[in-house]
């Protein structure tokens, strides 16, 4: 299916090797379920690269983008964990955009996540919009199982005060997400694409692995597991 909710939050940075253990303990034990059970957050993916820069990305979709304004959302991020302050502490080379999803075609997600970041051209936004309704139909692209687009809100994206390591350049950027099978469609489908003259500035481009996901609905069915497990049986 396309991507759920309007909102999504895109997070990238690199770590050096000597805290990567540890940095990939904290997003898989801790720090993807605390964000995903926030009010409006609906689910998470984590990825590693295949070939692109930072090392690691991770998408949050959202209901609305209103959700990553939010009391509760800002609430995370004013009382992070020991464990996030320490980790985040970390960061290098971070992304971080809070964007709306303005485009999403297709059916389904792939295992293989293409990523093109533009930078449109001052006045030329609906025109770039209105060029990228047709790009971005993964019909007649094998291996491609869906496109999308996604536009930063330059006031919400960049560094936070818990977060100073994410870049403020660049806040207002686009990104184009390809979920496919392989690398070498989705490779095929950013050459085929967005090779040629469009009213942006391409600033990179690149492919990363789906390391795993977390919905809302897993998260649930953990608590009611919980739950269940606590009722004593007659």
């Amino acid at each position: 299916m396309p991507l759920a909710g309007k909102g999504m939050l895109l997070t990238s940075m690199d770590i050096d090797a000597a805290d990567e253990a540890e940095f990939n303990r904290w997003y898989d034990r801790e720090h993807l379920e605390e964000r995903v059970a926030i009010d409006g957050f609906l689910e998470a993916r984590r990825y590693v690269t295949h070939n692109a820069n930072p090392k690691y990305l991770c998408l949050y979709s959202t209901s609305t983008i209103e959700v990553l304004d939010s009391p509760a959302y800002r609430a995370k991020l004013a009382n992070p964990t020991d464990w996030s302050k320490t980790t985040m502490a970390r960061f290098k080379n971070m992304i971080r955009a809070v964007a709306r999803i303005t485009i999403s075609r297709g059916q389904g997600r792939g295992a293989v996540l293409g990523i093109v970041r533009l930078r449109p051209s001052a006045g030329s936004e609906d025109k770039l919009r209105a060029g990228l309704q047709e790009n971005l139909h993964p019909a007649r692209l094998d291996g491609i199982i869906s496109m999308h687009l996604i536009e930063s809100d330059h006031a919400l994206s960049g560094p936070t005060t818990k977060i100073p390591a994410a870049a403020g350049a660049g806040a207002g950027d686009w990104f184009v997400l390809i979920d496919g099978t392989s690398a070498s469609a989705v490779s095929a489908a950013i050459a085929a694409r967005f090779s040629g003259p469009m009213p942006a500035l391409q600033i990179s481009s690149g492919i990363y692995d789906l390391m795993w996901d977390l919905a809302k609905s897993d998260i649930e069915s953990d608590i009611e597991s919980d739950i269940e497990s606590d009722i004593p049986r007659a």
